[in-house]
């Protein structure tokens, strides 16, 4: 049930017109007799009533009109209340989504992170980071596959490459150019991210088969190469050159 309280305005209004309604009403009951105006000027009883009703009248439809301005007042005032309101809400909607992206996300930076116990000593463990990631990396951004590649920044050639499919799809390996990336051109269908050391002279690479992503999955497929960069330096570097050699791709021509 709805509990309907009238406003302070239609109170009011509805004691003004029913005093004037009761001036209509007792009029013939006030007045008795003609009425004098001046020495000349004489009113008759009926003249003088119709008069002041008509008076009464005209004041009732100007405080009619006066009310109902002053009712679409409030219903702007109510209506623009409401709009901001709905704003708000809606704010608050894409704030309390947003904050749900992000937890997810907070939990997806830290499974990249805290999923590898250990790092890599040979090039079956590096390979097993190459699938987790690329699973990781599928997942960010919903492609159907995804290509790592590090790159002799010298050179121009392939040191070793990982290409991974959606789990049980297919898909034709890309042809992409290593001048390309090293150069930060575009590759048009494919959109790549890089790694941004510039004190070494590997560069990673990662080719996914999309136009453009966010920048939050920017940043998280950043932060995927960047760890990718650390395994491989630590996987070449002098502590594990004693055992085993600087680990090279079977096809290191592969451009």
């Amino acid at each position: 049930m709805i509990n309907f309280r009238p406003s302070f305005l239609q109170i009011l209004y509805l004691i003004i017109f029913i005093i004037l309604f009761a001036f209509i009403i007792y009029t013939p009951t006030l007045i008795k007799g003609p009425v004098t105006l001046t020495p000349k000027l004489i009113l008759e009883e009926e003249t003088f009533e119709g008069c002041l009703i008509c008076i009464l009248f005209i004041i009732s439809i100007l405080i009619f009109n006066l009310y109902k301005s002053e009712v679409n007042k409030q219903k702007e005032v109510i209506n623009k209340i409401n709009g901001e309101k709905k704003k708000v809400e809606e704010r608050l909607n894409d704030s309390e989504r947003y904050i749900g992206i992000m937890n997810v996300q907070i939990q997806e930076i830290k499974s990249i992170f805290n999923s590898i116990n250990e790092y890599p000593e040979t090039k079956d463990g590096l390979k097993k980071a190459f699938n987790f990631f690329g699973e990781r990396v599928i997942g960010i951004v919903n492609s159907e596959w995804v290509l790592f590649r590090i790159i002799d920044s010298n050179t121009q050639r392939t040191i070793c490459e990982h290409f991974g499919t959606r789990k049980g799809f297919s898909y034709s390996y890309p042809h992409v150019s290593n001048k390309m990336i090293i150069e930060k051109q575009p590759i048009l269908p494919f959109t790549y991210v890089i790694s941004n050391p510039a004190n070494l002279n590997i560069l990673v690479s990662c080719i996914m088969p999309i136009d453009k992503i966010s920048n939050d999955q920017h940043v998280f497929i950043q932060a995927i190469i960047n760890e990718i960069t650390k395994l491989f330096v630590i996987l070449n570097s002098v502590y594990y050159k004693k055992e085993s050699k600087i680990f090279i791709e079977d096809n290191p021509d592969r451009e």
